[in-house]
Order: structure tokens, then sequence, then C-alpha cells
């Protein structure tokens, strides 16, 4: 009722707000917490959203993806030292949203640690296509451990 105060119809959309308390966060999102080890943001991804098997490839490509992105900027960051004009210098250009996550990201890894980062990724994209059934579950924990701070 006092949502209808100042409104004469409610519609589906209205209905889907209201009703739907969980938002859906995107796979990029995913991928970016995760390389910034962001284990609280992570859980209320997996809690939040409903991930087929299909979106497990599509998780594990993208988290490739920024992985590699993350190993040139910190190649980068290796021989300038100065993460603003390192993220400033990376072509193509980090928007501008993003530059936090990415500062975060090179913070919590070194160029070792990402390069072995690429090969489990590799790893567990194999396991996941030879298990399909299990994949859901497979990615989640290498996510998690990934994830964690204490971990690598």
């Amino acid at each position: 009722s006092l949502f209808l105060l100042n409104k004469e119809k409610i519609n589906i959309d209205d209905v889907i707000k209201l009703t739907n308390l969980a938002e859906n966060y995107s796979i990029s999102e995913l991928a970016d917490n995760c390389l910034s080890k962001n284990l609280h943001k992570i859980n209320k991804i997996f809690n939040e959203n409903i991930f087929s098997v299909d979106d497990c490839m599509l998780i594990i490509r993208t988290l490739l993806s920024k992985s590699k992105r993350l190993l040139e900027i910190k190649k980068i960051n290796n021989s300038i030292s100065n993460v603003e004009q390192t993220i400033s210098n990376y072509k193509p250009p980090i928007f501008w949203k993003d530059k936090e996550i990415v500062k975060e990201q090179i913070k919590n890894w070194t160029l070792k640690k990402v390069e072995n980062l690429i090969y489990k990724i590799n790893e567990i994209e194999l396991l996941i296509k030879k298990n399909s059934s299990n994949s859901i579950n497979i990615l989640f924990d290498f996510i998690i451990t990934q994830s964690n701070k204490t971990n690598n």
C-alpha cells in the first residue's frame, strides 16, 4: 500500500522489483572480485545468482581473460613501480569505474602468482569440460580457493 501511495497503476516490472530481493551480478563482476580476493562479495554473487552449467565456461573464460590482462599490467607495473602510471599507460585503457578494482588486483597478486593462476585456470577449464555434471561445484570451489587471501 505504501508503494502505491503515489501511483495509480503497478506494472510487471514493479512487481518483479518488489518480489525479487536478489540482485543479478555480471560474470565480469564475479571475475573481478575473484582477482580482488573479495570473498564476501563472491559469496553474495554466488548466493544471489543462479548459474547454469553453460555459464561455467563463460565464467572461466572471463576469468582467464581478466587474468591475462592482470599479467600484462603486473609486467608493466614491475618496470614502472607506480600503480597510477601503470593503469594510465595500459592499452586498451581501463575504464574509470574499473580502476579501483584493478588497483586492488595489482596489490593482491605477484607476477609469478598470476602466471600460476593462468595455468590453474586452464587446468580447471579442462576439468570442467570433462565433468560437465559437476562443473558448477568445480568452478565455485576453484574461485573460492583462489579468492582466499591466505591462499596462494
